[in-house]
C-alpha cells in the first residue's frame, strides 16, 4: 500500500516558520508531480504548492509566494515545504500529494499535519 507520511507541523506565532516534510514509502515517486493543499476548518482544500519530478519546476498559490518554498529530494523520495512569515491565515491541515506527470489528478494523499499560527 502506498503511504504519504507527513511532519513537521505544530504551534508557531505570527512571523515565525516551520518547515513541513512528506516521505513516500513502498513506492517511488520519481515519475510523478508532488504538492502540498490545505484545508483551512470551514474551508475547501486549496492548492499551496508543487514541485513537478526533478525538481526543475515549482508552482505556488499567490497567497505563499515569497514565503513557501517547496522542494524535493529525488534520493530520499521526499518533500519538503519551507514556511516563512506564517500568518494566522495560514492556519490550516496541510496535505502531501501525488500525481502522475502529464495527470491532473492528485491519487495519492497523506493524512495531514496540522500548523496553526497565533497572533
Amino acid at each position: 500500500q502506498v503511504q504519504l507520511v507527513e511532519s513537521g507541523g505544530g504551534l508557531v506565532q505570527a512571523g515565525g516558520s516551520l518547515r513541513l516534510s512528506c516521505a513516500a514509502s513502498r513506492r517511488t515517486f520519481s515519475a510523478y508531480t508532488l504538492a502540498w493543499f490545505r484545508q483551512a476548518p470551514g474551508k475547501d482544500r486549496n492548492f499551496v504548492a508543487a514541485v513537478n519530478w526533478n525538481g526543475g519546476r515549482t508552482n505556488y498559490a499567490d497567497s505563499v509566494k515569497g514565503r513557501f518554498t517547496i522542494s524535493r529530494d529525488t534520493v530520499k523520495n521526499t518533500v519538503s515545504l519551507q514556511m516563512n512569515s506564517l500568518q494566522p491565515e495560514d492556519t490550516a491541515v496541510y496535505y502531501c500529494a501525488a500525481r502522475p506527470e502529464g495527470s491532473s489528478i492528485y491519487g495519492y494523499w497523506g493524512q495531514g499535519t496540522q500548523v496553526t499560527v497565533s497572533s
